[in-house]
């Protein structure tokens, strides 16, 4: 696989350089769906070396071409119930600044690799434990996957339409930003309290918690009397005019985000109606009638041809994208944000969201 692009490859800003701030840093991956290796993706973009320790017995994992999460890491098979091979996983560990795993609480303590055993070894070692519910707790040692997770926090119940029921956002929330991210963000933090204490730590990521975190402000909007529950009737599910997903004439979409009054102004006088929309949709009563009534209207004309009409008009107006138009948008390929993994005949995999640039002359 090609390595991650240089900043000159991806266009950005001459005199810079791209940085690595975790070059030198060993992370160990037990492998495991979902979170986890997306996780150690993030850090071995950041320089990291990633050695993912597979299971033998798991069998074969598929293509190795379509893994791209498994991107600049090496890999290491290994038969951990088996104790030559346990032996071998512990050598890795000794050396090692970090270590990730998903399995449920309790499986790496009866390999003898829990993080007692390899911080016995290795005192400097960040631990890093992703699960769906935590290491304790009176759910810990229950299955999940990402809806299981989202549907406790009350996140499920709140996404959807009024007709639709709970609609599962994909495996996005909770595996990834609830759990992959606050993994990724929390060993970053404790390499960083490893350089003041010279002390490794075992981190705690339970995705069902990381989601709830994320939720901080849904929350703040609920206690000060602004979300009234259900879904399809708030300012950010759809229930607003202004803020929400309308159906085009060909069955296509556009995605409304005209929170601020400029911008609602900007959006309904661009398809038709008087400026005092803006005004009177301030009002969550007249949300049902005003959303009728842009409704109809957008469904007048097609998804592009609403895309035209709103270029270059400030009115937080985007038309919907399937992935496959994603891969050809103009303004992310001219950011570079797809590269072209080597032996994929053209094939294209979104390059690292994050871009750290230090000035080459101060």
């Amino acid at each position: 696989m090609k390595d991650t692009p240089s900043s000159a490859d991806r266009g950005e800003e001459p005199g810079t350089v791209a940085l690595k701030p975790l070059r030198g840093m060993r992370v160990v991956e037990f492998h495991a769906k979902g979170p986890v290796p997306l996780c150690t993706m993030m850090l071995a973009d950041m320089g990291a070396e990633v050695v993912q320790v597979e299971r033998e017995v798991a069998g074969k994992r598929g293509d190795p071409r379509w893994r791209y999460t498994d991107r600049a890491k090496s890999a290491l098979s290994l038969n951990l119930k088996q104790d030559a091979d346990r032996a071998r996983a512990q050598d890795l560990i000794a050396s090692a600044d970090v270590l990730v795993e998903g399995f449920r609480p309790g499986a790496m303590e009866r390999l003898g690799l829990g993080p007692a055993d390899c911080m016995a070894v290795n005192p400097r070692l960040v631990y890093a434990r992703i699960t769906g519910w935590g290491q304790d707790g009176p759910r810990s040692q229950l299955a999940g996957h990402d809806i299981n997770y989202l549907a406790a926090t009350g996140a499920l119940d709140a996404i959807g339409t009024a007709d639709s029921g709970p609609v599962p956002p994909l495996n996005l929330l909770a595996d990834f930003a609830g759990g992959s991210l606050q993994a990724a963000y929390g060993i970053c933090a404790a390499l960083l309290e490893r350089e003041r204490s010279g002390r490794g730590c075992v981190i705690d990521i339970s995705m069902a918690e990381g989601v709830l975190s994320l939720m901080t402000s849904l929350f703040a909007i609920r206690a000060r009397g602004d979300w009234q529950g259900g879904r399809g009737g708030n300012f950010l599910d759809g229930g607003a005019p202004w803020y929400g997903v309308y159906e085009t004439r060909d069955g296509r979409h556009i995605a409304v985000g005209a929170m601020e009054p400029v911008f609602r102004e900007a959006f309904f006088t661009t398809i038709g109606l008087p400026a005092e929309f803006a005004r009177d949709s301030e009002d969550p009563a007249s949300w049902p009638r005003i959303r009728e009534e842009v409704a109809a209207i957008v469904r007048t004309r097609s998804r592009d041809e609403w895309t035209r009409e709103f270029a270059g008009v400030d009115a937080c107006v985007t038309p919907v994208s399937t992935m496959d138009e994603a891969l050809s948008d103009a303004a992310f390929l001219a950011r570079s944000a797809f590269v072209e993994e080597t032996g994929h005949d053209g094939h294209l995999r979104p390059a690292p969201g994050l871009r750290l640039r230090a000035f080459t002359a101060v």
